[in-house]
């Protein structure tokens, strides 16, 4: 017999800290040790390099006030499902549900599973993406995808377990990549003053140049201003963008929070306020170590520069700086940390989303469902089975370009209906309300839509398949809403 809702609830075990150190941990994966590289190549400076992690910190920070007030209005498990569907309906509603199943939730878990995969390789060298394992045709599964998929597969089970094991990994995991953040920030900005790069690196801040590579494979360079400044900037964003996501996280998991109303906000507050410092921090770090410019054909740390790291691997190459050759192994386990850590935070959160759909009548059924341990078992289960069929296609970058588009465009929806709500339902109770409204949430609003349209230019063969994908969800929801009509007239 299965489980049923009535036997089992979800249960409120979660305290501010905790709901911080999901925020901090879901956004810290493995993006702030790699993108700086191709974000440097768009940009080719370092004013504008530092420009678009504040740049992406103010907006991470801005769109967080904005949630925290829609938070404390709706504090129920799915987060923003709820909020989306309480301003615009079901339709709407589960098209982000929709988009959060097959891209943006399960898109990171395998992007930072593969990531998690590959620096697990540096100390065991049979996992990697050159190692296939299976060869069926054209069709090939390299130890590094078995090995991201194991971990996906273990972080569900515990995860299915209850509760308080994913919020003790998640502790763990979170504080000891923020200690090795540190530990990076303070001995790269040390050593980085006894060297001269601070003094080259800001020699010109802000003298754009970008680098791309021809169709030849080789690469060129050209100073960029006016339009195409901006529209590098928009192109280069994506990569902290993506480093900075996934803080929604915590709304996901409203049901299990303790005063969520209180809790929530201040979480939201707190942990992008942290993660958005140290990210800019590390980043001057790196400019201490390493030279922001550099060469595709170097053969050395220094001749690569920051734009050329090995594999974009500038923290890597940063450390080495201070450590030498054994930074390659420190830096490994570092990201091993953070990426196992922020998928424990993504994979525990996102099934709350399926498990909200459910009750609506808008997801299998069965998900809506919770366990003997009080958590949504099915909805974690099909969430690993989708999220590893994506780990066997796709590249890192490719999931990037998807996941933070189709996010960028549903913060806008979210965002948009706190001024709906604002409207229709005056007298809500709004435990917090976003400071500077309505200021601060319309500036997120223009800023992002100038992100999205800026994408469509720039990357369009991404963007265009990641709306397609919304779009795709259309025919699904008409299907979902007559299968259920068809079984309540059965009744």
């Amino acid at each position: 017999m299965q489980e049923s809702e009535t036997a089992h609830q979800l249960q409120r075990r979660l305290g501010l800290w905790d709901a911080t150190m999901l925020v901090a941990g879901s956004m810290i994966g493995s993006g702030i040790f790699i993108v700086s590289a191709d974000m440097s190549r768009n940009v080719g400076s370092t004013g504008w390099l530092l420009f678009l992690w504040v740049l992406s910190g103010l907006i991470t920070v801005m769109a967080a006030l904005s949630f925290g007030e829609l938070a404390g209005m709706m504090p129920k498990a799915g987060g923003q499902f709820v909020y989306i569907q309480r301003a615009w309906g079901d339709l709407v509603s589960f098209l982000y549900g929709w988009t959060v199943f097959t891209v943006i939730q399960t898109g990171v878990i395998a992007a930072v599973a593969v990531a998690f995969a590959k620096y697990t390789g540096v100390f065991f060298p049979f996992i990697s993406v050159d190692v296939i394992a299976i060869h069926l045709g054209n069709f090939k599964i390299s130890t590094a995808q078995i090995f991201a998929i194991t971990s996906i597969i273990l972080l569900t089970w515990i995860n299915g377990k209850g509760i308080n094991n994913g919020k003790r990994i998640q502790t763990v995991f979170t504080t000891a990549k923020l200690l090795s953040l540190l530990l990076l920030i303070t001995a790269g900005i040390y050593v980085g003053l006894n060297q001269n790069w601070f003094s080259l690196n800001f020699a010109h801040p802000w003298d754009a140049i970008q680098i791309s590579k021809t169709t030849s494979g080789e690469w060129t360079s050209q100073p960029v201003y006016g339009v195409a400044l901006i529209l590098a900037l928009g192109t280069a964003v994506i990569g902290s963008l993506f480093s900075s996501d996934a803080w929604n996280n915590v709304t996901f998991i409203a049901g299990e929070i303790r005063d969520p109303k209180r809790n929530i906000p201040l979480s939201l507050l707190i942990g992008t306020s942290i993660v958005t410092v140290l990210y800019c921090l590390v980043n001057v770090a790196y400019l201490g170590l390493l030279p922001l410019q550099g060469h595709a054909a170097a053969h050395d740390i220094i001749g690569q520069g920051i734009q050329f790291a090995n594999n974009d691997r500038v923290a890597t190459a940063a450390a080495s700086g201070i450590l030498g050759n054994s930074s390659v192994y420190f830096m490994a386990i570092l990201i091993m940390i953070s990426t196992f850590g922020c998928n424990n935070g993504i994979i525990l959160s996102g099934a709350r989303v399926y498990y909200a759909m459910a009750k609506e009548g808008l997801f299998f059924k069965r998900a809506a469902t919770l366990n003997k341990n009080d958590v949504p078992g099915f909805a974690l289960v099909i969430q690993a089975i989708w999220a590893s069929i994506l780990c066997l296609s796709g590249t890192y970058g490719d999931l990037l370009d998807y996941v933070t588009f189709a996010s960028l465009l549903f913060y806008i929806v979210t965002i948009v209906g706190l001024f709906i709500l604002r409207k229709r339902e005056p007298n809500a109770d709004r435990p917090y309300k976003v400071i500077a409204y309505p200021i601060l949430p319309f500036l997120y609003i223009v800023i992002a839509l100038i992100i999205c349209i800026i994408l469509l230019i720039t990357k369009p063969q991404n963007t265009w398949s990641g709306l397609f994908i919304v779009s795709l969800g259309i025919p699904f929801y008409y299907l979902t809403k007559k299968k259920n009509s068809f079984t309540a007239d059965e009744k």
